[in-house]
C-alpha cells in the first residue's frame, strides 16, 4: 500500500499515484464527510469525483451510526456481465443496433414474473439516465487465462455488460429518510434504522433484478442465449469488521472487493477491466467503480461542442458504436467528461489491491432512444 496517502484529516485515505489527478472540491467533501459523528475512517479511490454533497468514489466506515444519505439515492447501482453466444463474425454493428431497437419503455406487466414483488414495479427492464448503459463487449488482451476458461470465455463471443440500479425506487427511499431525518445519521439498533436497512435490502433487490431484466430483453431482441456471470453493486450498505471494530461500510460508487471478480469500466470510448480483487482493510475492502468524472455535467456541451457534434459523438476512437439520442447527454457522456482508466487502474495494481484478468473493448453501447426521461 505504498502510494495509499493521507490527506489533512487523520481518518482519510486516498488511493492514488503521483499522476492521480482529484479535485480539490472532492477532496474537501471527503474531509467534510470524515468529520461526521461515528466515523471511524473514510477511503478515496482512484476515480473520486464531487457529488451532491458527498464525494463519489469514495468508502466510508461508522461505528453504531450510519448515514443513509452517504449511499444516496441509487441504492444497488451496480454492474453485471453476462457472456453470449453473439459474435462480431456474424453481426454487424448495423445490424445489432437494428435488431435492438428501443428499449426505454418499462416492460409490461405480461412481460414480467407473475410472482415478483409488489415494490418491484419502478421502470422495470429500462436503463435509466446519467451514466447508466448497457454495452455489448469484446475480450481485447487476456492476462490470466485460466480463470477465462473457467467461464469458458474467449476472444470470439461478445460479452454483455449493465450498469443501472433501483430506478425510482432509490430516490423514494432517500426522499422519505431525509423528510424525517435530514442528513442526520440512524443509531444502528433504533427501530428506524432497521426500517432503512429493510427497505435498502427491497432496493437492492430490486436493483439486481432489474439488470436481469435489461439484459434478457436485449439478448432476447438479438435471439441469443446468455449465461450470467457477475453482480456487483457499489452503492450500498453493508455491516462490517474492520481493525477488530464492528461497524458500518458505506460504498457511494466503491467496488466490493470481498465478492470475488468484478468488473470496472472505462467511459464508453475507453477499456473496461476484468479484475481480481485482493481485499485490504486499507482501502475498506472497495474499489474504483468505473473511471470517475473529470467534467461537471453542466460543462461538457459547452467545452465538446466545438470540437464535435452529437452523430460525431455516437461513434468511438475504439470503433465502437454509441446508441444516445439525447443530444444533452450524449456530450454529458463523452469519453472527454472522464478520467482515462488506466490510470485508475495503475493506482489500484500499484496498491496491490487487484490482479488484471483481462481488458475489454467495447462495441456497442446503449443509452437511450429518447430524449430526457
Amino acid at each position: 500500500m505504498g502510494n495509499t496517502l493521507h490527506s489533512a484529516a487523520p481518518n482519510v485515505q486516498l488511493i492514488v499515484t503521483e499522476n492521480t489527478w482529484l479535485e480539490g472540491k472532492a477532496i474537501q467533501q471527503l474531509e467534510t464527510t470524515a468529520r461526521l459523528p461515528e466515523m471511524v475512517r473514510v477511503v478515496g479511490l482512484p476515480d473520486l469525483h464531487p457529488g451532491r454533497g458527498y464525494p463519489v468514489g469514495a468508502a466510508f466506515f461508522t461505528q453504531s451510526h450510519f448515514y443513509p444519505a452517504l449511499i444516496g439515492n441509487d441504492i444497488g447501482c451496480g454492474m453485471a456481465l453476462w457472456r453470449t453466444d453473439l459474435t462480431l463474425n456474424k453481426w454487424s454493428l448495423d445490424k445489432l443496433e437494428k435488431r435492438l431497437g428501443s428499449i426505454d419503455a418499462p416492460l409490461e406487466a405480461e412481460d414480467l414474473p407473475d410472482d415478483i414483488p409488489e415494490y418491484f414495479c419502478h421502470s422495470p427492464g429500462t436503463i435509466g439516465g446519467g451514466n447508466h448503459f448497457a454495452e455489448l463487449q469484446q475480450l481485447d488482451e487476456i492476462y490470466q487465462p485460466e480463470l477465462l476458461e473457467t467461464w469458458q470465455l474467449n476472444k470470439q463471443q461478445l460479452l454483455l455488460l449493465v450498469h443501472s440500479g433501483s430506478r425510482g425506487m432509490g430516490q423514494m427511499i432517500l426522499e422519505q429518510h431525509v423528510r424525517e431525518h435530514g442528513h442526520n445519521g440512524l443509531v444502528a439498533s433504533s427501530p428506524q434504522a432497521q426500517n432503512y436497512l429493510q427497505q435498502h435490502q427491497q432496493a437492492l433487490d430490486y436493483a439486481c433484478f432489474n439488470r436481469q431484466l435489461i439484459a434478457g430483453r436485449m439478448l432476447k431482441r438479438w435471439r441469443a442465449n446468455g449465461e450470467h456471470l457477475l453482480d456487483v453493486s457499489h452503492n450500498l450498505l453493508t455491516p462490517c469488521t474492520i481493525g477488530g471494530v464492528d461497524g458500518w461500510l458505506h460504498r457511494k460508487g466503491a467496488t466490493p472487493a470481498d465478492q470475488g471478480p468484478v468488473i470496472i469500466p472505462g467511459s464508453r470510448g475507453d477499456y473496461s477491466y476484468l479484475v481480481q480483487p485482493l481485499p485490504s482493510e486499507q482501502s475498506l475492502f472497495s474499489l474504483a467503480h468505473g473511471a470517475g468524472r473529470k467534467w461537471m455535467r453542466g460543462e461538457c456541451k459547452e467545452r465538446l461542442s466545438g470540437r464535435y457534434n452529437a452523430v460525431q459523438l455516437s461513434r468511438t476512437a475504439l470503433g465502437s458504436r454509441v446508441i444516445c439520442l439525447d443530444k444533452q447527454l450524449i456530450f454529458q457522456e463523452a469519453p472527454e467528461a472522464y478520467k482515462p482508466i488506466d490510470g485508475v487502474m495503475e493506482a489500484m495494481l500499484q496498491a496491490g489491491l487487484i490482479q488484471l484478468v483481462a481488458r475489454l473493448k467495447p462495441v456497442l453501447t446503449y443509452k437511450t432512444r429518447g430524449g430526457n426521461e
